[in-house]
């Protein structure tokens, strides 16, 4: 059976939700990305573009410092990577993320809450970090309440 860890970085809790219920349903384990410096609220200002978020977006080099390690990463098979979408993107942490580890041979699957927007250019991008021996499943943006039926529907879809 494949081992599954369910990764997420959430700055106001709505990625967490649906972090946990995909590892409810999955069974996998769960493990926040954690931000060196956490974010406040006027971090997170996007109206304002000297806030710490729109100068780490707006900086293609940009990688914050993650305060934790998962710290048995070859033991899972299949990560699940989730984050909110922020200027039609992934954080710029999740890149800080993904060049931390090997992904060889492992299956990655992003997923994402927003307010409103989609995935936009998310997966192309983050593919490109990891591993050309990667597994990559298309992500998917999902309501932060989502329900555990609609999870394990998306779930059995991806065909793992």
């Amino acid at each position: 059976m494949a081992e599954i860890l369910v990764a997420y970085f959430s700055a106001s809790g709505q990625t967490a939700k649906l972090a946990q219920t995909i590892t409810d349903v999955t069974g996998g384990d769960l493990h926040e990305i954690k931000p060196e410096v956490p974010y406040t609220k006027a971090d997170l200002n996007w109206k304002d573009k000297n806030s710490r978020s729109s100068l780490e977006m707006n900086d293609p080099g940009s990688r914050p410092s993650i305060a934790n390690r998962v710290e048995n990463m070859d033991k899972y098979d299949i990560i699940f990577l989730g984050f909110p979408i922020w200027w039609y993107v992934a954080p710029t942490i999740i890149h800080t993320f993904l060049e931390s580890y090997d992904f060889t041979g492992k299956t990655v699957i992003p997923f994402a809450t927003s307010g409103g927007s989609d995935m936009g250019r998310t997966d192309s991008i983050l593919q490109t970090i990891c591993s050309k021996e990667t597994g990559w499943k298309p992500g998917k943006r999902m309501n932060s309440g989502e329900s555990a039926a609609s999870v394990q529907s998306w779930i059995e879809s991806l065909k793992l």
